[in-house]
């Protein structure tokens, strides 16, 4: 049995004082608030539950910053995408997993205990089988087990180049099955988490372009009640190819074909229709928000409050791991909504509330429903949690304002994965070794 205490803690009831949290066997085994802090093992100030990152790309971490030069025509998210078919060109499975150790540092640093890692990178680099075909899939969980970070292992069903079936290019040769072989590399992900604790396996259709309706059908029950994941109506162009070929658009479309309930998560789902926005919200699917990839690629602004109101539940990710930080997702979600609304504390939803408080609750609860695993400092969950530095967030109920929109400089101080201390005064234990085989793995890279 461990003790810590807090002077303050974000609890599920709300802010309680002097918090002792027991920890055994890696979950909460007690909580007393108003407690004396004698007998606790450590002391700290400010806590908060660790983060769900339900939305990771890990490989795309040794892309960022190499797509910020202008090409000769306009960019977007098409022309990144061939960007990032040449990187993928180069990697092998050290240096996937290498790039993941990375992500999944700066991720636990960051505030996020558990990621949701869409993996859709399966083969080798002339698009055929690994004698393993879960070999990258062994890969993720191994960076999971060695960096500490929670996971939900999301492995990509990709078969198709656009709506209708259309044959895959070249530059997606890497992440291509049938049904047939999915089955198999399902088996061999869920044999790579066996030696994770709490780690869960879900599945996900890439998107509706690479997916038909059939596949889906097909491939869901391999997921086994497991969490289900899509990209869904991105951009605009993904939008007006789902109308030339069928007269729906994607949401539309998805809905039409799929049974789309509390499993599900809808990733990014910018452009849709206030119909389709009000649909997906009475579903029960948990919208899964990427605000900082999203503003990189320039795919547009999520109607988020319609959405909310609607009774909409999100959480947010990182993506492209273009920046992986916590606050600033969810910082740039409400600033998003301010620039497109011309207005404040838009996602806060009532008079009175704390903007970020709005945020972090929001999160938090999409997030563990997205990824198939509570979150929160309560008693049976994973002791998974952050504490902040009171100098920066003060000890107050504005703790969590102060950290997502007036912090000058990172507020996580420690970082607790089942009970297992791995990030200190914001550095996470492994952070030098990890940090030099990834910097090696760059200069590879651009020679």
């Amino acid at each position: 049995m461990m003790r810590l205490w807090f002077e303050r803690a974000l609890l599920p009831t709300g802010w309680a004082d002097a918090v002792t949290v027991e920890i055994a066997n890696g979950l909460v085994a007690g909580i007393a608030a108003g407690t004396d802090s004698a007998d606790a093992d450590e002391r700290y100030t400010v806590a908060i539950p660790g983060l769900p990152n339900l939305h990771s790309h890990a490989f795309q971490r040794a892309m960022a910053g190499l797509t910020e030069v202008r090409g000769p025509v306009g960019d977007s998210f098409w022309t990144w995408r061939e960007q990032m078919y040449r990187t993928l060109d180069r990697l092998d499975p050290d240096d996937m997993e290498a790039i993941a150790n990375m992500a999944y540092v700066e991720m636990l640093e960051a505030g996020f205990t558990r990621v949701g890692e869409f993996h859709y990178v399966h083969h080798d680099r002339d698009g055929s089988h690994y004698a393993d075909i879960g070999e990258l899939a062994g890969r993720m969980a191994a960076a999971a087990a060695s960096t500490g970070i929670g996971l939900t292992l999301l492995p990509v069903f990709y078969a198709h180049g656009n709506f209708g079936g259309q044959p895959p290019n070249n530059g997606q040769r890497r992440f291509i099955n049938d049904p047939e072989s999915f089955a198999r590399l399902m088996e061999a992900s869920a044999r790579a988490l066996l030696g994770l604790p709490d780690a869960v396996l879900g599945l996900a259709p890439h998107s509706l372009r690479a997916a038909t309706a059939e596949e889906i059908a097909a491939i869901v029950p391999l997921a086994q009640g497991g969490p289900l994941h899509i990209h869904v109506a991105e951009q605009t162009r993904e939008v007006d190819d789902c109308l030339a070929w069928c007269g729906r658009r994607p949401v539309e479309l998805l809905f039409e074909t799929t049974e789309v309930g509390e499993r599900w998560c809808l990733i990014h789902a910018t452009h849709m229709t206030h119909a389709e926005t009000v649909r997906l919200a009475h579903s029960g699917a948990v919208a899964g928000l990427c605000p900082i990839t999203e503003a990189n690629l320039g795919d547009g602004i999520f109607p988020a409050d319609a959405f909310v109101g609607a009774g909409g539940r999100y959480g947010v990710g990182s993506d492209s791991n273009v920046l992986i930080d916590a606050a600033s997702e969810l910082r740039m979600l409400e600033y998003s909504q301010r620039l497109a609304r011309r207005a404040r504390n838009v996602m806060a939803m009532a008079e009175g509330r704390s903007t970020g408080t709005a945020l972090f609750d929001a999160a938090l609860a999409g997030g563990a429903q997205a990824l198939g695993a509570p979150s929160g400092i309560a008693v049976g969950n994973a002791a998974d949690m952050v504490s902040l530095d009171a100098e920066l967030v003060g000890e107050n109920a504005a703790a969590l304002d102060r950290w997502i929109f007036a912090t000058p400089r990172p507020a996580i101080d420690c970082v607790w994965r089942r009970g297992e201390r791995l990030v200190e005064r914001g550095v996470h234990r492994d952070r030098d070794r990890v940090t030099w085989r990834f910097a090696k793995l760059l200069d590879d890279l651009a020679a």
